[in-house]
């Protein structure tokens, strides 16, 4: 089993909270996370038919077959049972006594903030991380075989191929999952959504270009997105709204959660083709912002990830913000340094009177270039953690 680093802040909140809950995508590892943290607890599924059926029928007696806890997995297919579980856990002097998990971000905070408010703590699983494959030895040395690999769990635990593993993953679980959120009367359209989206990643969010491309209206490409939003497929990057007196965009950027399933979408099926790729350095600019996001959530900790544009064009990738700094971070998917690489950071640096930066690229050299740091993609966590975020 990979030790997951948010094992460490679970068991922590479990010990100061009665309920703790765990979201993130389906096969993330959410299951296999929580029997193992919580061994003496009963493991209950709710997408049993048979067990999701006595919930929703008679959720007091559900529950009070529990007496010592348990964990309720995917219990957002039982949204009722969260205001029943509220005076239950009232009753209850036991931290970590009730473990929920969910892959439906929306639906499950929405109830949390109803019925357990300030008798929960939540945290988020996204599939593996750079560091987490690395335990076993698992982390290759090429950034586009891993932008294919992609990070969920199953894809290494079982050796399956990942062509082979997402076209299962979309098929069973994103078109199952968004006809349970909402009631998609064309699938087809939808899913054509879904790879439009993919040939999207790293720009900026055109709500009215999908709509044309897709043939619906604007305002269902904006249910669709929230949609892939809550079901962890997709991940919006704000613009930071800083503005040094310069016009700066106010549109998000549209990024996947993992690359191999991106990569499915688009058809790309080995390193060969991505190298050739149009979306080559939108992908790998993806691979390095979703795993900051990782390190992030890992922490429990919020994004605090954006990014900045003007009107004229000038851009910066990433502005991390820690406390009262603003760091600027480039992702550059050429594996040779190139002075250019960090004229942007340094423009940015001069506006915000800044004078440090983060360059990270796909080439080998890890060093100092006046006050930018320049890394290796494998040092993504080194650029957040070692680098900038000492908490």
């Amino acid at each position: 089993m990979i030790k997951r680093a948010l094992e460490s802040k679970i068991r922590e909140l479990a010990t100061k909270f009665p309920a703790l809950a765990i979201i993130g995508p389906r096969q993330s590892g959410k299951t296999t996370l929580t029997k193992e943290i919580f061994p003496h607890l009963p493991y209950v599924s709710l997408e049993d038919l048979d067990v999701r059926s006595n919930a929703t029928k008679d959720p007091r007696s559900f529950i009070e077959s529990y007496p010592d806890g348990v964990i309720l997995d995917e219990v957002q297919n039982t949204p009722d049972l969260f205001s029943y579980l509220q005076s239950y856990i009232d009753k209850s002097e036991q931290c970590g006594k009730y473990i929920l998990t969910g892959s439906q971000n929306l639906m499950f905070l929405e109830n949390i903030s109803q019925s357990l408010s300030g008798r929960i703590s939540t945290v988020t699983l996204l599939p593996l991380s750079f560091d987490e494959l690395s335990q076993l030895s698992l982390l290759p040395d090429d950034a586009f075989e891993l932008i294919i690999n992609g990070f969920y769990p199953r894809i290494y635990k079982n050796n399956i191929h990942p062509d082979d593993w997402y076209s299962s993953y979309i098929t069973t679980y994103v078109e199952r999952d968004i006809r349970r959120l909402q009631n998609i009367q064309d699938l087809t359209k939808f899913q054509t959504f879904i790879q439009l989206c993919a040939g999207r990643i790293g720009q900026l969010l055109n709500y009215s270009s999908l709509a044309n491309d897709c043939g619906v209206a604007v305002n269902t490409i904006k249910s669709w997105i929230s949609i892939l939003e809550a079901s962890f497929i997709i991940f919006l990057l704000k613009p930071h709204h800083e503005n040094f007196n310069k016009r700066l965009v106010k549109s998000p950027k549209l990024y996947f959660y993992d690359t191999g399933l991106a990569c499915s979408l688009l058809e790309i099926e080995n390193k060969k083709q991505l190298s050739t790729h149009y979306l080559r350095g939108s992908l790998f600019e993806n691979l390095v912002i979703a795993e900051m996001a990782k390190i992030r959530f890992n922490k429990n900790k919020k994004k605090n990830l954006f990014f900045w544009r003007d009107q004229v064009g000038h851009e910066v990738d990433i502005i991390f913000q820690h406390s009262d700094k603003k760091i600027p971070i480039e992702i550059k998917s050429s594996k040779t340094y190139s002075n250019e690489f960090i004229s942007s950071i340094s423009y940015w640096n001069t506006l915000s009177k800044n004078e440090n930066g983060v360059l990270i690229y796909n080439g080998e050299m890890n060093q100092s270039i006046n006050s930018i740091h320049i890394l290796n993609w494998k040092n993504t966590s080194m650029a957040l953690e070692t680098l900038i975020c000492k908490e």
